[in-house]
């Protein structure tokens, strides 16, 4: 899937999308709790599997690294990860191999900007921050109603899941609005210098012809 295409979706809830979430968030956990040493297939399999360009949008997921790691211990990870993904040693599989390790490549080369670094600490901050709010403020409601205020982030593994969910669909949003601004970008070049394809210049007759239809007469 396309990563604006699966971010719009999974961003927007649904609960067909919730389910295919924790199927995916599940599988993928059970993948790293089965396997301690790491291999090319389960690897590659993360990185590349339906969904992953949405959860690949996250460079420390990508990597598998805690965001208060160290430049080094990034650095060591990047090296781990990129030998045993890479193409050449996995001709077998070679095209899947070629987009895991381009994902890897990908979030180490953002986490060496310490600036875009920066931004996805923020993101995953702010997951976090929101499903602390989010649960204070249920806790405070069933507090209100006179029932017991357990929720079932209270358990640990539970939180985590619902901050790696929100985290996700923040990076989502952020990525969606970036493509519009490259797209709104393109389209005042294009119109600043008059470069059109023959496609284009189609599109854009048949969407002036729609909107001379719906307009006032």
């Amino acid at each position: 899937m396309a990563a604006s295409g699966e971010s719009g979706a999974s961003a927007g809830g649904g609960g067909s999308t919730e389910e295919a979430f924790m199927t995916f968030y599940s599988e993928v956990k059970q993948i790293e709790k089965r396997d301690s040493v790491l291999t090319s297939k389960n690897q590659i399999e993360r990185l590349t599997r339906p969904g992953s360009s949405y959860f690949n949008l996250n460079p420390f997921e990508v990597l598998q690294i805690d965001p208060e790691v160290t430049d080094e211990e990034i650095k060591k990870r990047f090296r781990q990860l990129s030998i045993l993904v890479h193409p050449d040693k996995n001709q077998d599989d070679a095209e899947r191999a070629q987009k895991a390790f381009e994902a890897v490549d990908k979030a180490y080369k953002l986490l060496l900007d310490q600036e875009q670094k920066k931004r996805a600490l923020d993101v995953i901050q702010a997951g976090k921050e929101y499903v602390e709010h989010t649960v204070k403020e249920r806790k405070k409601q069933l507090k209100k109603e006179g029932k017991p205020t357990n929720v079932e982030e209270d358990d640990p593994e539970l939180f985590k899941q619902a901050v790696y969910k929100q985290t996700m669909k923040l990076f989502a949003e952020l990525e969606i609005k970036r493509k519009e601004r490259e797209a709104k970008e393109m389209h005042e070049r294009k119109v600043e210098t008059g470069v059109w394809t023959v496609g284009e210049i189609s599109r854009q007759t048949q969407r002036e012809k729609r909107r001379r239809k719906i307009g006032p007469s």
